[in-house]
């Protein structure tokens, strides 16, 4: 069997397969002619890791869900002193699009995307004429937002995780609770007073902005370490991995609220 189809104009005879072809290259086209809207908003439409999808299903290969809903949020936060927007993924792939202003924290972002295997798409303009506070601690604040809102009600998920995360010489501990009772503990020094364009003092107040507006009890402790580069970064990608295994959806718990309560 064959139809008659027109491109750009020009009309083909073209059979079943063809056809198929012919329409996922349409698809794309619709998805890169749409590259600058948040990917929450083209939900379907491919990103940096893109994923094939499953053959026998048409959402993609591996995704938890719990019922029908789709653990995903998109967070606006204006003020007199920043603009950010935060979409995420939280069963994604790692997929990111930071823009932050910071070279450094961008670099960070991007790390705990994709060893968290949350997609994130988080773009911010701030004051940093000023300096780079305000515009750290608003990205933290609502990319924590972003995370308590796709988490919903919490069920289903696994909400305890702890590791230690390496990076060359430098060992972290990261461990944390979604709990609803927001806490920081943060045990990490540093050497010298900027990593790259980023005052170091300003990782203590992204940690404490994204941990209470997350609703999560969080624990992150340097043991050693040396390189200020490598402190940083295995804290970042220890929250990273911490947050991809307390989120995973728990099979012999997943119709539950994870709490004697009943709540979280």
């Amino acid at each position: 069997m064959s139809v008659i189809v027109q491109v750009n104009g020009v009309s083909y005879r073209v059979g079943r397969k063809s056809l198929s072809y012919l329409n996922r290259l349409t698809y794309l086209g619709s998805c890169r002619a749409n590259a600058n809207r948040p990917f929450a908003s083209r939900a379907h439409c491919p990103l940096q890791n893109p994923v094939k999808p499953d053959k026998q299903s048409p959402q993609r290969s591996g995704t938890p869900r719990i019922g029908n809903k789709m653990r995903t949020s998109t967070i606006s936060r204006k003020t007199g002193e920043t603009s950010i927007k935060v979409a995420i993924d939280l069963d994604g792939t790692g997929a990111s699009r930071i823009a932050t202003g910071i070279g450094f924290l961008d670099h960070m972002l991007d790390l705990l995307a994709r060893h968290s295997l949350i997609d994130m798409d988080i773009s911010a303009t701030g004051d940093l004429e000023v300096d780079f506070h305000h515009t750290a601690e608003d990205v933290g604040i609502a990319l924590g937002q972003a995370v308590r809102e796709a988490l919903g009600d919490k069920r289903g998920i696994t909400r305890y995780a702890s590791l230690h995360l390496p990076m060359d010489e430098a060992l972290t501990r990261v461990a944390l609770d979604i709990s609803g009772r927001p806490f920081l503990v943060f045990r990490v020094a540093f050497s010298r007073d900027k990593v790259g364009d980023m005052d170091t003092e300003l990782f203590q107040e992204w940690f404490q902005a994204f941990a209470m507006n997350a609703g999560m009890t969080l624990h992150v402790e340097n043991l050693y370490g040396e390189n200020n580069h490598h402190i940083a970064e295995s804290a970042f990608k220890g929250l990273a991995r911490a947050l991809r295994q307390a989120i995973a959806i728990d099979p012999g718990n997943k119709d539950r609220i994870p709490s004697s309560k009943g709540l979280l």
